[in-house]
């Protein structure tokens, strides 16, 4: 549990060192610009957590960071930009007015807004308690790397559509680690599932627990309509179908989209862009996740695991398509 108190929890301290390695860009471009660069140890906040990172995974928004689309400047100023919203590590250092259960040498995961150097992709990070929370019982780093960010995108995807138990869900982007989540999730709401995924992933899809798997991609809308002529009550899209999985819907739905598109100028279906930072500060939310993750509702997915200096090459292969699962970067190589 986390909790704000006054000065009285006692203030643990790391070491002392006055910069350190990051993996981020100092130039916006393709994966090549990424590259190892020295950044300023962040200060900590009476009320943050330090974390020594030893995982993070990769992110479609992490390439946005590192190509300078989620920036209006024409490129980063040292010390440079580094991507990265979810990290795992030790704790290493807990601010004075912080009052946890968690002690030093602790294994956490966290959900990391970047914002300059402050990324995940750093060997030390600090961020608020209350964007902390233990690795689940019995999951490695890489594992629990994976689950902040996408998790909580996912839950809060599925609060914003207001569905009851027994209602239908339509997933788009369904194999994928949003997707994914928002399957296992809706099922343990009582929702029912209808997915869509590639002839490779079906089987991959229906083990999350679609209880239907349609065609991804231009067949979607028509199979969804085979299946529930009137529409379904409510769509998470993550393939970013947007205009294109309005006509899946029932008039006054509503659907979740996860890059900010809001619906246009139609008002038939109500449509809700997802922004998982606003609930980063959600520590019940993210030990839930914890608790979904010990408790085998929420499967943690790693694709693979790469030293942190391969970066670069982790983005190549997120942004070929097909990765199942996250790519997540090994930080012991980055002192």
């Amino acid at each position: 549990m986390i909790t704000i108190t006054t000065p009285t929890a006692a203030v643990t301290h790391a070491r002392s060192h006055r910069r350190m390695k990051a993996i981020g860009v100092t130039t916006y471009g393709g994966p090549e610009a990424l590259h190892e660069i020295d950044v300023a140890r962040e200060q900590l906040g009476p009320l943050d957590v330090r974390i020594r990172v030893t995982a993070a995974a990769v992110n479609p928004t992490d390439t946005g960071v590192r190509s300078g689309v989620r920036d209006d400047k024409p490129a980063p100023h040292p010390p440079g930009a580094v991507p990265g919203m979810d990290a795992a590590g030790q704790v290493i250092e807990i601010g004075p007015n912080v009052d946890t259960d968690l002690a030093l040498g602790d294994r956490v995961m966290a959900i990391v807004v970047p914002a300059g150097p402050h990324g995940a992709y750093r060997s030390d990070v600090v961020v608020p308690a209350r964007s902390v929370t233990r690795v689940p019982v019995g999951a490695s780093d890489a594992e629990a790397a994976t689950l902040p960010m996408n998790g909580l995108t996912a839950r809060f995807a599925l609060d914003s559509l207001r569905l009851q138990p027994g209602q239908v869900l339509a997933v788009t982007g369904a194999a994928g680690a949003f997707g994914g989540y928002v399957i296992q999730l809706a099922k343990a709401d009582g929702l029912t599932v209808v997915a869509d995924a590639a002839e490779k992933d079906r089987e991959l899809v229906r083990q999350l627990g679609a209880d239907v798997v349609v065609p991804r991609g231009d067949g979607f809308v028509k199979a969804v309509l085979q299946h529930y002529p009137d529409g379904v009550d409510g769509v998470a899209d993550g393939a970013q179908l947007n205009q294109t999985a309005l006509a899946a819907i029932k008039d006054g739905a509503r659907m979740a989209t996860v890059r900010g598109w809001d619906g246009g100028d139609q008002d038939r279906v109500t449509v809700v862009p997802v922004m998982v930072f606003k609930h980063a500060l959600d520590w019940e939310a993210l030990d839930r996740l914890r608790e979904h993750a010990e408790n085998g509702v929420l499967t943690l997915r790693v694709a693979d695991v790469l030293p942190a200096t391969q970066a670069g090459e982790a983005h190549r292969r997120l942004e070929a398509g097909g990765v199942r699962g996250r790519l997540v970067l090994r930080f012991d190589q980055v002192p």
